[in-house]
């Protein structure tokens, strides 16, 4: 069973930064991709990030050149950093794993594995 937990998250002014981190564990030859979402509030889940194995890698819209994603393997650890906060970036942040490479092909909204989650807050 993989398990996913996420740490980093915390309160922020807008225009600040901070480090969203995801350790995994358990059977990570079957994992073909990994990612964040969010949910804000009266908001619908929204994916933010994810990467797949073979390196490929997408990003939504609204965090394109603010935000990066990068892992370290050895560490079995999934980064997200996050760059020019703003207020619409407040929500509760997901790490998720998709159990099939058809998964990681749709929403990681939608993939099998995910953690409780990390909230984040900037105010404006």
């Amino acid at each position: 069973q993989v398990q996913l937990v996420e740490s980093g998250g915390g309160s922020v002014e807008a225009g600040g930064s901070l480090r969203l981190s995801c350790q995994g564990s358990g059977p990570r030859y079957s994992i073909p991709c990994m990612g964040w979402f969010r949910q804000g509030p009266r908001k619908e889940r929204e994916e933010v990030a994810i990467i797949r194995t073979d390196g490929g890698m997408r990003y939504a819209d609204s965090v394109k050149g603010r935000f990066t994603l990068f892992q370290d393997k050895a560490k079995n650890t999934l980064y997200l950093e996050m760059n020019s906060l703003n207020p619409e970036d407040t929500a509760m942040y997901f790490c998720a794993a998709g159990r099939t490479t058809w998964q990681c092909l749709v929403s990681s909204t939608q993939w099998d594995y995910r953690g409780q989650g990390t909230q984040v807050t900037v105010s404006s």
